[in-house]
C-alpha cells in the first residue's frame, strides 16, 4: 500500500520532485500557521475582550465607589455634630424651643447635606430619646423603624453599614449615634435610590452584557441585565461567578468595591467580540491560499542556489540572537532572489526592523506607563476634605452667626494653596509641613479640639525638597482611622517630627490612638488594604527615591501608632527638578 506512492515518487523527474517537495514543505506551514493563527487571533481577542471589560468595570466601580463615600461622609456630618448630639438629649420646656431646634438645627444641617448631594432622597433621625416629638421625615420615633431591614443590625453595630431595601429599589446608609457616655438610642438613616447610585452601569459596552453585584456570599445586591429579549443565553448566578465557573461562551471581569465588601461582575457573550473579526479571518483564508498558490507557480525555482540565501538569512539569525538587530539589517541586499528564499530573508529582515521598532517603542510606553500611573496615583487625593469642611462653615454660620469663619477660611486657604503647590510635583519641607499644620487645625476644630498637636522639626531640614503631600495623608490617616477611634480617657495626642540622619530624612507621625495589630501594620501598605492614602504616599517615594525609601508602621493596639517615613535628601530647588 505504501510502496505505491514511493514507487510513483522515485519514479517522477528530479524537477518534479523538487516541485511536489517544495509544494509539501509551503503547504504544510502555511496550514499549520493559519490553524494557530486563527486559534491564537481567538484567543487573544477573547483576552482582549476580557481586559476591556476589567476596565469598564472597574470605571464604574470607582464612579459607585465615589458615591458610596459621599454618602458616608455626608452621614458622618451628622454622626459627628456634638451640637445635635447634646440637643438630642436635651429637655425642652416648651414647644417652641423644640421647634427652635429643629428648625436651627436639624433642618438647616440635614438641608445642607441633600444639597451637597442630589443622590440622596432622605435624611431621617430615629431617637427614642424622651420628649422629642417626631419631625417631618427628619426626626422620627425609633419605635417606627422596627419594620426596617437594618433595624436589628443598627442597634448592635458599631460602624456603618449599607442595607438593601426589600424590594432592591433603595439604599440604606445606617449607623447608630456615638456617645461617649450613656444616651437613648438615636439612629441615623441615609436612602438613596439603587437607580442613582448605579446609574454608571448603563451603556457600559455595546452589544448584550449583564452588570451584577453581589455580596462575598454570593447574594445579588443589584442586577443590570441588557440581553435581548429572545436572547438564549442563560443568567448567571453570583455563586457561580464567585466559584469561577464561567461558561466558555461568556467573557467575565470582577472587581471589589464598598472596601471589599461587594462584588461586581460585568460579563457578555464571546460571540459577540468574534463576530466582529469574521471580516478578518476571511481575509486571512483569501491571502492563506494566494499565498498557496503562489508557491505552486515558484516552486520549480527554488532548487536554484540555495545554500548562499540561506546561510546569509542563518548569520542574520545569530547577530539577532546576540542582540545586534541593526547589525542583521545592514547588509541587506537590493538584488536579492524574489523566490521564497528572497522572500523569507526580506520578510526576516523586516521582521528584525519592526522588532527593534517594538522593542524601543514598548520600553518607551514602560516609562510614559509609569508616570502616567503616578499621576493617576496623585489625582486620588480626597477631594471630600473640601466639601466638608466647607459645609461645616456653613452650618456654622447658620447655627452661630460669623463665630469661627475667617479662622476656618484662612486654614483651608492655606491647604489648598499649599497642596495645589502650582502645579508642581516637588515643595520644600517648609510648605510641607505649612500644609501639614492647616490641615491638622481644621481638624481640630472639626473635632471641637478633641486632641493636641506638637511639632518637633529640626530647622535644618526646612530647605531640603521634597515630592508634595506626602506628610498631610500621614497626619490625616493618624487621625481618622486612629485618635477618632481612641477608647482610653484623656486627651488625644499627635506628634510629627523630623530628623536628618546621614542621607536621609526621616518623617516620623505619632498618634495615641487605638493602634493596630501586627498583622494591620504589615498589609496597611499592600494593594488590598484599606489606607489607600498611605498606599499612594510610599508607591509614589519609591517610584522617585527607590525602594530602600519609603514608610514604615509600628504600633500597639489601645496605644497608639507610629508612622516613619525615609527620604532621600534633595538640596535643590523645586523647580529644577523634573516633574513625574
Amino acid at each position: 500500500m505504501i510502496k505505491k506512492p514511493v514507487l510513483f515518487f522515485q519514479n517522477m523527474s528530479f524537477r518534479k520532485k523538487i516541485l511536489t517537495i517544495c509544494i509539501f514543505i509551503s503547504l504544510i506551514p502555511m496550514l499549520t500557521f493559519g490553524i494557530v493563527s486563527y486559534l491564537q487571533t481567538s484567543s487573544q481577542m477573547l483576552r482582549r475582550e476580557e481586559n476591556n471589560l476589567n476596565e469598564t468595570l472597574r470605571q464604574a466601580a470607582d464612579a459607585i465607589d465615589y458615591k458610596l463615600n459621599s454618602y458616608m461622609d455626608a452621614l458622618s456630618m451628622v454622626l459627628w455634630n456634638d451640637t445635635l448630639k447634646t440637643s438630642l438629649l436635651k429637655t425642652y420646656d416648651t414647644n417652641y424651643e423644640q421647634y427652635m431646634f429643629y428648625k436651627e438645627e436639624v433642618d438647616s444641617l440635614f438641608l445642607t447635606i441633600r444639597s451637597l448631594n442630589a443622590d440622596i432622597s432622605t435624611v431621617s433621625l430615629y431617637t427614642s430619646a424622651p420628649g422629642l416629638y417626631p419631625h417631618g421625615d427628619y426626626v422620627l420615633r425609633l419605635e417606627e423603624a422596627l419594620d426596617m431591614p437594618w433595624y436589628e443590625q443598627a442597634l448592635v453595630a458599631t460602624r456603618p453599614f449599607f442595607q438593601v431595601s426589600e424590594d432592591g429599589q433603595e439604599l440604606y446608609l445606617v449607623c447608630k449615634m456615638y456617645y461617649s457616655y450613656p444616651a437613648p438610642a438615636s439612629v441615623v438613616c441615609i436612602t438613596v435610590k439603587m437607580q442613582d447610585l448605579f446609574a454608571s452601569t448603563r451603556n457600559l459596552v455595546d452589544g448584550s452584557y449583564c452588570f451584577l453585584l453581589t455580596d462575598l456570599d454570593g447574594n445579588p445586591v443589584y442586577t443590570a441585565s441588557f440581553f435581548p429579549e429572545d436572547s438564549t443565553d442563560p443568567a448567571l448566578s453570583g455563586e457561580a461567578l464567585m466559584d469561577g465557573e464561567i461558561p466558555p461562551r461568556y467573557v467575565a471581569a470582577q472587581y471589589r468595591l464598598n472596601n471589599g465588601s461587594w462584588m461586581a461582575f460585568l460579563y457578555r457573550p464571546s460571540s459577540e467580540q468574534l463576530t466582529a473579526y469574521r471580516y478578518f479571518q476571511l481575509t486571512a483564508f483569501l491571502l492563506a491560499l494566494f499565498s498557496i498558490a503562489f508557491s505552486f507557480l515558484i516552486a520549480s525555482h527554488l532548487s536554484r542556489i540555495m545554500a548562499k540565501p540561506l546561510e546569509k538569512l542563518s548569520a542574520d539569525i545569530l547577530l539577532v540572537e546576540q542582540g545586534q538587530y541593526e547589525t542583521a539589517t545592514q547588509d541587506m541586499d537590493d538584488n536579492t532572489r524574489q523566490d521564497e528564499v528572497g522572500y523569507l530573508q526580506r520578510a526576516f529582515h523586516a521582521m528584525v526592523i519592526q522588532l527593534n521598532h517594538l522593542i524601543n517603542e514598548v520600553l518607551i510606553a514602560q516609562i510614559e506607563q509609569q508616570k502616567y500611573e503616578l499621576r493617576i496615583l496623585q489625582a486620588q487625593i480626597n477631594p471630600h476634605f473640601l466639601y466638608n469642611s466647607l459645609s461645616l462653615i456653613n452650618v456654622e454660620a447658620i447655627m452661630a452667626g460669623q463665630t469661627g469663619i475667617s479662622q476656618m477660611s484662612q486654614l483651608l486657604s492655606t491647604f489648598y494653596r499649599t497642596m495645589l503647590n502650582k502645579g508642581k510635583s516637588m515643595t520644600t519641607i517648609r510648605d510641607e509641613l505649612e500644609n501639614t499644620k492647616a490641615y491638622v487645625a481644621i481638624q481640630q476644630i472639626m473635632h471641637s479640639y478633641s486632641f493636641d498637636v506638637t511639632y518637633d522639626i529640626d530647622e535644618r531640614a526646612l530647605s531640603f525638597c521634597v515630592l508634595n503631600l506626602i506628610i498631610q495623608p500621614l497626619a490625616e490617616n493618624a487621625i481618622l482611622h486612629g485618635l477618632d477611634h481612641r477608647q482610653t480617657p484623656g486627651k488625644g495626642m499627635l506628634t510629627i517630627t523630623c530628623r536628618l540622619e546621614d542621607d536621609f530624612i526621616v518623617f516620623h507621625v505619632i498618634d495615641n490612638g487605638c493602634g493596630m495589630t501586627k498583622k494591620d501594620c504589615e498589609t496597611i501598605l499592600m494593594a488590598d488594604s484599606k489606607g489607600y492614602g498611605v498606599q499612594n504616599v510610599h508607591r509614589r517615594i519609591q517610584l522617585y527615591y527607590g525602594e530602600e525609601c519609603g514608610l514604615r508602621y509600628h504600633s500597639t493596639p489601645g496605644a497608639g501608632t507610629r508612622a516613619s517615613l525615609s527620604l532621600k535628601r534633595i538640596a535643590a530647588e523645586p523647580e529644577k527638578i523634573q516633574a513625574i
